[in-house]
């Protein structure tokens, strides 16, 4: 399994350098993060091949790290100012935070701190730099950065891994990717003490991916405490596997639903958790990993362009929704996401009455689905995924 990974690692960074990242490369220390698999690695060797560069996937390295972090002082104090200095997998010793921050303000160098959980930064309460190192974000391989080799069907399937898009076996690798390091990685950070549990969980949640999240159901169908799924889902955001989407509530009192929505990070790895990778996707999965999938680009593009909207969805207990919705500067962008290859009139339910809830002329409406055609109806942008995902990354639906 270590040997398969450690290839696995090698052909990523063939693939990932087929491809310009829309990740810029920074002028001031930053804390990237991202699951495994993203490119974070490959892209800190692009742009910062020259630097001083530990890693601390390195068992020896961390721990003679974890014994004295002062030795991280010591080995790069002579350095001149403005010089770079890459933390690998940092989260693996929190403690270096506090070097990091003497060395930056005593000795003007510059950090890239890069890692794929957050969960011990946060847990540990350790000195987190005060602003002095931008957290970004790295994400799967987007549609902007594939260009004409995006395939919205096989990013359904597989989701968008480098691998997972340029590699001759998605299968393997995504059975892999799941088995060494969302069940591996969680029993080698000591993250929960019942993995067996956790499994089911994982599970569960990913045939829930993209719905409204019931904490007590899943508890349930998990066999576990209310409490316990809690922190399953804490571990989840914590090691950047997935993130809520809030309900959206209007001012007024009106009935809604108030449960938020998980969605996981990258559409293989939903397909893969919930056992159902080696079949084709039913109807039924369609839905969710096709909004699951917009979702993801939505996501990626709002963190590389540096905008910091939250999305939301909205729903009445009459079954009236929006899937996403979203207040801009210049106003809300609303999108309802059908995996459908034929858009239908009833489609336009619950953006028709989100125009009505929050006054015609402040929100512009956009139905995505799975056809060829653009058209406009009752104030509606009806676009074709690849075309809606064209005009957000030229700017010109969220901006």
């Amino acid at each position: 399994m270590a040997l398969y990974y450690l290839t696995v690692v090698r052909f990523t960074v063939i693939i990932i350098t087929m491809y310009t990242r829309l990740l810029q490369s920074p002028k001031s220390s930053i804390l990237l993060l991202g699951p495994r698999g993203t490119g974070k690695s490959t892209w800190i060797h692009r742009h910062f091949g020259d630097a001083v560069s530990y890693d601390l996937l390195d068992t020896q390295e961390a721990l003679r790290l974890e014994r004295n972090p002062h030795v991280l002082f010591n080995e790069v104090q002579g350095l001149k100012p403005g010089s770079w200095v890459v933390l690998d997998e940092v989260q693996k010793v929190p403690a270096l935070l506090d070097e990091v921050h003497r060395l930056i303000e005593s000795r003007g160098l510059h950090f890239i701190l890069c890692g794929s959980s957050a969960r011990k930064l946060k847990r540990t309460g350790v000195n987190l730099l005060a602003g002095r190192a931008i957290v970004t974000h790295m994400f799967p391989l987007t549609s902007a950065e594939l260009e004409q080799d995006f395939n919205a069907d096989r990013a359904l399937i597989y989701g968008t891994l480098p691998i997972s898009v340029s590699g001759e076996n998605p299968e393997g690798f995504l059975t892999t990717y799941a088995a060494t390091y969302l069940n591996e990685e969680i029993r080698a950070e000591a993250l929960t003490r019942n993995v067996g549990s956790f499994s089911r969980f994982l599970e569960i949640a990913a045939r829930q991916n993209g719905q409204v999240t019931n904490i007590s159901n899943i508890a349930r169908e998990a066999a576990v405490n209310r409490t316990t799924v809690q922190n399953y889902f804490e571990i989840l955001i914590d090691t950047l596997i997935g993130y809520w989407i809030p309900a959206w509530k209007l001012k007024r009192s009106t009935k809604q639903i108030s449960h938020p929505k998980f969605y996981l990070f990258d559409t293989g790895v939903a397909r893969v958790l919930t056992g159902r990778l080696p079949y084709p996707p039913t109807q039924e999965e369609l839905g969710p990993l096709f909004e699951n999938m917009l979702f993801n680009e939505i996501k990626a593009y709002l963190s590389y362009r540096k905008l910091h909207y939250q999305l939301y969805f909205w729903r009445n207990y009459d079954g009236t929704e929006v899937d996403l919705l979203c207040e801009t500067r210049n106003g809300f962008v609303a999108v309802e996401m059908k995996a459908s290859s034929a858009w239908q009139k009833r489609f336009n339910r619950g953006l028709n009455r989100i125009q009505i809830e929050l006054s015609p002329g402040k929100v512009q409406c956009y139905g995505i689905y799975r056809g060829q055609r653009s058209a406009k109806f009752d104030n509606i942008n009806i676009l074709p995924a690849a075309h809606f995902l064209k005009k957000l990354w030229d700017g010109n639906i969220i901006c």
